[in-house]
């Protein structure tokens, strides 16, 4: 908290500092991660007991919220170069982490956007009955720290020339990012009608849009689209990214919604009009076939991270297996290891 504050203050220059020199960003994330696993699956358990009836939520509130005050803090700092790069190997968990919250934005339905703060009292996080309550207000929290999800996300692509090689095979292949923010532009989560009315989130809260700034570009829209550009146009993400049947389609998608008055908005746009025209009639070389070792993620979703002993690599055999397979795959293995030798 003290962080966010201090980067409101206009001293993030001296945060980002602090947190490079005492390497504080793969703890972040880790803390991050166990939130995350903390809200997933054990939180769900706490609101279906029946004779769980604490006498204030308070507590369960502060554990919710910490994983909004943690990405807050790495949306507010995430902008600088030194910052993504001091992350090291837990950028992977992060880009792990960015893409689950944007998958459930995706998924999102115009009923989930709208619990809004307003419905929800604060008496009701003192109040013994209100586990409900609590779960509303952690459903309207994750709507809001996908949000910042995607903020970090844009930012850690603006830094695409200093990523890791597995980190930029993973936002691409693995993941397939640039389809999922093809999804984000086509059905936008953070803007909804209701009664006739166009509604938007942004700041924080859900506010009617006059119809004069309806074709206006947010924030929001505006994480997308760079996001777009840098993991699209960079070209070291065109030689890595499969142009396939299926991503190509997606792509073209976006022709739809490059309209003149998004790009007098956001003139970078027009890089991005004539690549995908470029794309619709041409056949991009398929992606070189290196060999790449991929990085496993090092964060605390690993179980045998802090184990001594070492990872089998011997293929694994059933159960129960019969007495005379394993005396018959002995033997092979026993003659496959003479025939080495010999």
């Amino acid at each position: 908290m003290h962080g966010i504050l201090s980067a409101s203050a206009g001293q993030e220059q001296l945060l980002t500092e602090l947190l490079v020199t005492h390497a504080k960003m793969p703890v972040l994330i880790g803390e991050l991660i166990s939130v995350e696993i903390w809200k997933h699956k054990i939180f769900p358990v706490l609101c279906r007991l029946q004779d769980f009836k604490p006498r204030s939520t308070f507590p369960i509130y502060v554990v919710l919220h910490h994983e909004a005050s943690i990405i807050n803090l790495l949306e507010t700092v995430f902008f600088y170069k030194e910052i993504c790069e001091s992350a090291e190997d837990s950028i992977l968990d992060l880009i792990d982490y960015c893409h689950r919250k944007l998958t459930l934005l995706a998924a999102r339905s115009t009923k989930a956007q709208a619990v809004t703060s307003a419905e929800l009292r604060a008496e009701h996080l003192a109040s013994p009955s209100s586990m409900q309550e609590l779960q509303k207000q952690a459903e309207m929290m994750e709507f809001e720290i996908s949000l910042k999800a995607l903020s970090v996300l844009r930012f850690i692509t603006d830094q695409v020339d200093s990523l890791p090689l597995s980190a930029l095979t993973r936002m691409l292949n693995t993941h397939n990012l640039p389809c999922l923010l093809v999804e984000l532009v086509e059905h936008c989560p953070w803007s909804c009608w209701e009664a006739g009315k166009l509604k938007k989130f942004e700041n924080g809260t859900w506010h009617v849009v006059p119809p004069e700034d309806q074709v206006k570009m947010t924030k929001l829209d505006g994480q997308v689209w760079l996001a777009l550009l840098n993991l699209l146009l960079s070209p070291e993400c065109q030689h890595k990214y499969r142009f396939d049947g299926f991503n190509k389609s997606q792509l073209l998608k976006l022709r739809a919604f490059l309209t003149d008055v998004l790009i007098d908005q956001l003139p970078n746009l027009v890089e991005m009009q004539r690549f995908l025209s470029y794309l619709a009639v041409t056949e991009p070389a398929p992606p070189k076939k290196d060999l790449i070792l991929e990085q496993l993620s090092s964060g605390v979703m690993m179980p045998w991270k802090s184990s001594q002993e070492p990872i089998s690599v011997t293929p694994l055999l059933p159960a129960k297996l019969p007495v005379a397979d394993v005396r018959a795959l002995s033997c092979h293995v026993m003659a496959k290891q003479s025939h080495l030798k010999a």
